[in-house]
């Protein structure tokens, strides 16, 4: 991210790719989302799946991952220009999460992230609030994952 005033409605920003295996599947469901459809391709084929998907918040924590490097990386950039970082605060939320398509064992999603709106926040004036739709694409270029995101920002002119 950048600053609160420097950043841009309709900006996009590629977050990065993940190809999904089934052990990295089978290893978060047995930590977080226990469903047989999750854990076991047999179990999973006797359900609307028809065979082993990986969990959503899987996807979910992904995406998070993948937004927090980006951030790294950008944030790197500005520090090697000699520029100021500004501070992130933390997300007050997020709504209209989807899980549009199972996601297998092999399946290739690209993360993108777009900025919709933004707004200054009324009780903190350092800040300011940044949203954006957040996507997952598989490799056959069809929408798989997407949420709607807000994060603080860091304001320059506080």
């Amino acid at each position: 991210m950048r600053f609160f005033e420097d950043i841009e409605i309709g900006e996009k920003t590629r977050l990065g790719t993940y190809t999904f295996t089934e052990a990295e599947i089978v290893a978060f469901a047995r930590a977080w989302d226990p469903q047989p459809f999750h854990l076991d391709a047999a179990a999973g084929a006797r359900t609307h799946f028809g065979g082993l998907v990986a969990s959503g918040w899987q996807t979910a924590a992904i995406s998070s991952k993948l937004r927090a490097e980006a951030c790294l990386r950008l944030h790197e950039a500005l520090q090697r220009e000699g520029r100021k970082v500004p501070r992130i605060g933390p997300s007050p939320g997020f709504k209209d999460l989807h899980w549009l398509l199972p996601i297998r064992a092999g399946d290739t999603l690209t993360f993108e992230s777009e900025v919709t709106a933004k707004n200054a926040s009324a009780t903190r004036p350092e800040w300011g609030l940044v949203f954006t739709h957040e996507t997952g694409t598989d490799q056959l270029g069809r929408l798989a994952f997407e949420f709607t995101n807000c994060v603080f920002v860091e304001r320059l002119e506080a």
